[in-house]
Parts: structure tokens; C-alpha cells; sequence
């Protein structure tokens, strides 16, 4: 700027542009008196009553700063007028400051400077504060209605100015309540307070002995928590907190440059290549891709360089994740082939509303596909977090790598699992506390040999994966409160047919390794020593199909389906949260009769005694839940009932031994 007024001892402004070689200079300018001007700004310094400095502020700005270097204290009659102000107005000047180039000024400014004295004690102040007594013990305000100082107030029983006699003219008029020096009137079950009217005759005996001092508004003084006041709107911008360098369960896992830390993982039945990883959340998933060639990028072709992120721990470090590479010769558990091209061509085939512009498109580019021959392809990519307390320790991850080989299109099955871990081993995790916690397995198990301790097992159902086939078919364990079917396709020839009792041992044999345990837990968190926390599991077999005798190509008695029935009970509540528990625990096997189709014109598995036909195993699993008792409903003389309600009865029951009971403390 090129003028300042200036009412302080301090006056701060910036010069902006190319202050390289710049020098400043202070001087008291005055208007002439022949122009009435000031005149022209002027490189040579002249001493005043202020001080210059000057502060570099990058390469274009620099900031200046002057300071009064007289007292402002207004001068008495033993002082000096060279360090003091000899009247109010002390100062009334006009200051320029010019900035030079050499002798030649670029650039002035005028500063109007008015400054008054300041008035100071004759006598400083003492640094002995106030003290203030303890109020439990001793009361700020003794006495509330003691207004006037050294006088008697009327009807202040209180006042200290009052005499005796004063007291005794206005001894029943006095002053109820705190302002009149009674911090609360005595309560009605006090002995004291008993009078000749209205008091029952056995209040003598039931009557509290208590003393004044112990009243409900000493609670105003306790020097203990206070529960603080939610804050209401405000439109004003409120001051935001960093944030804390700590996971906490759920939160999302940050890289070292800000990003999350993504692994895939199924989001409403899709697979999301870059999902965040929360914190303490372990996750298990497969993602199917169809490989019409072979995978170029992420996830299915990944770099070592890639993998090795670094992560921040939660605690201000950083960890960075060892990998460390499986390579399986056989990768057939991950991949299954498939006919796109022929199952593609019958669909369009038979839905003539598709455009043939798409069809050609479709079938062309399925028809083109060559023999794939795919090396490192990533199949499975296994997570381990470890940590403690908020932070993590250490990531290591198991990459297992493949190559995959087919003359055509192949589906692939990836496995991706994330797992939090506190120590080197996963320990057995329960499934509630106590009871059953919905979405968490069902726990099983078999009584160890010579002991009396339960060795865990775990209940499943079949999971049909690539073909179908239940040579193929994997496990899926039973999940409380979810009822779920499944099953697997088992080829048997005509040969099979003949051999019944090899047959249906077979198919027993296949359905008694989905429930391999005696016993099922009845909580979410069983007593591995103690029985009592166990029931044990019954089998039932009910006959679904009649007895055929002696047919050829014909075995009857299979047991085709497996059926679990779980009765679940809610025995109580804690926190508010239902504790749910199993009951009981059947299975059930439905047998059923197996017989060769010859029909539909495909009569070679008839003719060759070799050739199969695919017959199902199914397996399901069904929660019942056990309604609670909740008793006969009452009767209107039980709604009505009043006998303890002292509001509706002459005589009130929870009151004969008042002192005793909760109505009083």
C-alpha cells in the first residue's frame, strides 16, 4: 500500500515484486509550507523514534516492520520528558518509508502515526489469588437471603446480624427452601418432621433417623465423572482432528502412496478384481473366468514386483509382503473345459429374435479360438495378515501358479482367501458366545479314543464344482440358520445294476463322509471336556420307493438323498442379541430306486454293460425352529390384579418395612 494509518507502537507491511537489491529507508516527512505537500520520496536516511526491520519472504515479497522504541507511559511530575509522554496524544507523526535502488526510489509509503500513552497503577497489583474453600464442606453462599450488609434481614433465619430476639418474631415465617438457609425442607419420612396431624400410629416406629446435612443436593458437588453435553448445530466450519495412524476392525488397509489394499473378492455375486481388504475380516472366495486366450493382466497374470506392496502397520511403520511361489504340475482342480462354441450355436439356433449381427460376431470369434497353452497363469493368490493390537506385523502371501493346456475354451476357477492372524496358527474359531450366531458353521464332533474329550468335526453338504461329477465334488460345511440342497452326479453302467449291494454301499459310503461325528454342539461355544454342551446326532432312514425284487438293470433301496433337520431354540437374551441353540440334530436318508433310461432313442448304455448313465446324490439341510413356551394367557383377574399397587389398595405392602426397601435409597 501507499498509505497506512498506524494507532500501535508496531506497524507491519509487505513490499511485493523484484526486491533483489532493494534497500529501505525510514524518515519523518512534514507538509511544506509554500505547496502544502509532501515532497518527493527521498533515499537518505534520517534518524527517528522508530525502528526498521526487514524479513525476506521468498523471492518476491519482503515484509517490513517498525517499533516504537519510546515508553508510552504518561509522564508524571518526577519524570523525564525523554522516556515518557508528557500529554495523552503522545505521538502525532507522519513517517515515510521508501524503498531504493541504489540512489534512485521505486516505490514509497506514508505512515500516519497516532499514539496516546497508556495509563499504568501507581501501586502493581498483588499475584495472590482468591481461594475459593471446598463447597461440600463449606458453602460459597452461607447464606442466600443475607442481602444487606450489617442489617437484619426480615424473615432471614440465617442472617448473622439477626439477634436472638429478632429470631423469635419471625421463627415460623421463615424463609423456606435454600434462600432461607434450609438447602432442602426435611422429607416426610424423617422422625423429626413427625406433627400431631395426619401421622399415622405406627409412624413412630417406621420412621427414618437421618440427619439434615445428608439432602439429595450434595450430589450438586461430587467431584467425580460428569457426562458431557452433546453439541447442537452449529454453522460454524468445526475444527477437524488427524486422523489416527491405527486399523481398527472393518477399516479399509492402506498402501504406503495412500491407495487401498485391493485382493479380489465377490461383491452380490460378482467378482471385483481391485476390492479393499478390511481389517480383521478374513474372506474366501473363487472367481470363474472363461479363457477364450490366454490371461495378459491382473489377477490371473501377476509380477512379483507387483505383489511386494508395501503397507502401512497402523502404527507409523510400514510392512512389506513376502511372497513366496507354489508351481502345481497338474492344474485340472482349477480348470474345466467348455463346449461355448456348441452350446452358443444351439442357443442362437433356437432363439430367432437374435440379431444376426451378433450372432455372427459371437460365433465367429468362439469358432477362431486356438488350442490355448497359457504358462503362469495365477490360480490361487493366499493371504496371511498377522497382527497385534491395532497394527500388523507381517503379510505373507502364497502365490500358486500354473500352466494351463486345452485345445479349447476353458473355465477357470481362481481362489482368492484373505486371513487374519494373532500368532503363527489359526486357531479354532467358535461360532457365537454363547449361543449360535446366524452365518457361522455348525460344530460337530467325535469322542477321542480313551478319553472323554471332544475332538471337533465339522458337518457338510456336497458342492458340486466343474463337471458335476461327484468324483470331482467338493464339501461345503452346514451354515447355522441357512437351509441349502446340493448334490453330484454318479455315472453307473448296467454292470452297477447287477451288483446292488456294492452299489448301495457305495452311495452310503459317499453320503457317510459328509457327516464324519457322533455328536453336535449345542452352543456357539461347546466345552471340548464336557458332555453336557453336546447332543448327539440320530439317523433315520425312510423307505421313499417300494421293493422291486429280482429286476434287471434295477437296484431299489439306494440311499440317493441325505437329509438334515436342525431344531434351533432361543433360550434368552443377552445384550439385547437372542441366544440361539440346537436341540436336536437327525439325518435322514431317503432311498430311492435307480433305473436305466433306454428311451429318447440313446439305447448304448442299454446295450453296453460298460456304458454309464448319470444318476444324483443330493444332500440338504433344514433349521426348524422351536417356538417358545410362552404359557397359558392370562386371565382378566391376573391383568387386573392389584393387591401390591399401592395406588389402588388401602393397604400398601411395599411400604411396611420402608426403610429396607428401594423406594427409599
Amino acid at each position: 500500500p501507499t498509505f497506512l494509518v498506524a494507532s500501535g507502537p508496531i506497524v507491519t507491511s509487505y513490499l511485493l515484486g523484484n526486491t533483489s537489491g532493494v534497500s529501505l529507508t525510514l524518515r519523518k516527512v512534514s507538509l511544506s509550507n509554500t505547496t502544502g505537500s509532501i515532497g518527493s520520496p527521498s533515499c537518505v536516511e534520517e534518524a527517528t523514534r522508530w525502528t526498521l526491520a526487514t524479513e525476506q519472504i521468498g523471492k518476491t515479497a519482503l515484509r517490513l516492520t517498525l517499533r516504537f522504541n519510546q515508553s508510552l507511559r504518561l509522564c508524571t511530575e518526577n519524570d523525564t520528558i525523554g522516556d515518557c509522554c508528557p500529554k495523552p496524544l503522545c505521538v502525532l507523526e507522519t513517517l515515510q518509508v521508501s524503498a531504493c535502488v541504489g540512489s534512485t526510489p521505486q516505490a514509497s509509503l506514508l505512515i500516519q502515526a497516532s499514539l496516546y500513552a497508556q495509563l499504568f497503577p501507581t501501586n502493581a497489583g498483588s499475584d495472590n489469588q482468591t481461594v475459593i474453600p471446598n463447597q461440600v464442606y463449606q458453602p460459597l453462599g452461607v447464606c442466600p437471603c443475607d442481602l444487606t450488609h450489617k442489617v437484619c434481614d426480615v424473615r432471614c433465619c440465617c442472617d448473622e446480624d439477626c439477634s436472638s430476639a429478632d429470631l423469635k418474631l419471625v421463627a415460623s415465617h421463615c424463609l423456606p427452601g435454600p434462600f432461607g438457609g434450609q438447602v432442602s425442607p426435611a422429607p416426610e419420612y424423617q422422625c423429626s418432621v413427625q406433627s400431631s396431624e395426619n401421622t399415622p400410629d405406627w409412624f413412630p416406629f417406621l420412621c427414618v433417623h437421618s440427619p439434615p446435612e445428608n439432602n439429595p443436593y450434595l450430589g450438586l458437588f461430587y467431584q467425580g465423572n460428569t457426562v458431557s453435553s452433546v453439541p447442537g448445530p452449529s454453522f460454524q466450519r468445526p475444527m477437524l482432528k488427524a486422523p489416527v495412524p491405527v486399523y481398527v476392525q472393518g477399516s479399509p488397509i492402506v498402501t504406503l502412496n495412500g491407495q487401498f489394499f485391493t485382493i479380489p473378492q465377490m461383491l452380490f455375486g460378482q467378482c471385483l478384481k481391485m476390492a479393499p481388504v478390511a481389517f480383521l475380516k478374513d474372506f474366501s472366495v473363487e472367481c470363474v473366468s472363461l479363457l477364450l486366450s490366454c490371461p495378459t493382466g491382473a489377477p490371473l497374470q501377476t509380477q512379483l514386483t507387483d505383489l511386494s506392496t508395501e503397507v502401512k502397520n497402523g502404527n507409523g511403520g510400514v510392512v512389506v509382503v513376502n511372497v513366496t511361489d507354489v508351481v502345481i504340475p497338474d492344474v485340472s482342480v482349477f480348470v474345466s473345459e467348455s463346449s461355448v462354441v456348441n452350446a452358443i450355436s444351439q442357443i442362437i439356433g433356437t432363439e430367432t429374435t437374435l440379431d444376426s449381427y451378433i450372432y455372427d460376431k459371437i460365433f465367429s470369434h468362439l469358432s477362431k479360438a486356438e488350442r490355448l497353452e497359457c504358462p503362469n497363469v495365477t490360480v490361487a493368490l493366499d493371504y496371511k495378515f498377522f497382527w497385534t493390537g491395532n497394527g500388523i506385523t507381517g503379510i505373507t502371501l502364497t502365490r500358486t501358479v500354473g500352466t494351463i493346456t486345452s485345445n479349447q475354451s476353458v473355465m477357470l476357477t481362481a481362489r482368492y482367501s484373505a486371513a487374519f492372524l494373532n500368532r503363527e496358527f489359526r486357531p479354532e474359531s467358535n461360532s457365537g458366545n454363547p449361543g449360535y450366531q446366524v452365518g457361522k458353521p455348525v460344530i460337530a464332533g467325535v469322542v477321542e479314543n480313551g478319553t472323554e474329550v471332544i475332538q471337533r468335526r465339522i458337518i457338510n453338504i456336497w458342492k458340486s464344482v466343474q463337471d458335476g461329477l461327484c468324483s470331482t465334488a467338493q464339501k461345503k460345511m452346514v451354515i447355522f440358520g441357512e437351509n441349502s440342497t446340493s448334490g453330484c452326479l454318479l455315472p453307473v453302467s448296467r454292470h452297477d445294476l447287477t451288483q446292488c449291494d456294492l452299489l448301495r454301499e457305495k452311495v452310503t459310503n459317499l453320503q457317510e463322509t459328509l457327516i464324519a461325528a457322533t455328536y453336535v454342539a449345542k452352543r456357539g461355544n461347546p466345552d471340548l471336556t464336557s458332555l453336557m454342551d453336546w447332543v448327539n446326532i440320530s439317523y433315520a432312514t425312510l423307505n421313499s420307493s417300494a421293493a422291486m425284487g429280482k429286476v434287471t438293470s434295477a437296484c431299489d433301496g439306494v440311499p440317493s438323498h441325505q437329509h438334515i433337520q436342525v431344531w434351533t431354540l432361543i433360550t434368552g437374551q443377552i445384550g439385547g442379541i437372542p441366544q440361539r441353540e440346537i436341540h436336536a440334530l437327525e439325518v435322514n436318508y431317503s432311498r430311492t430306486t435307480w433305473t436305466l433310461e433306454c428311451g429318447g432313442g440313446d439305447i448304448s448304455s442299454c446295450q453296453d454293460p460298460d456304458a454309464p448313465q448319470l444318476f444324483s446324490i443330493t444332500s440338504s439341510v433344514t433349521f426348524i425352529d422351536i417356538p417358545v413356551n410362552t404359557g397359558p394367557p392370562k386371565s382378566r383377574f391376573q391383568i387386573n390384579f392389584t393387591e401390591y399397587d399401592c395406588n389402588r389398595n388401602d393397604v400398601c405392602w411395599p411400604e411396611l418395612a420402608f426403610p429396607f426397601t428401594r423406594y427409599f435409597t
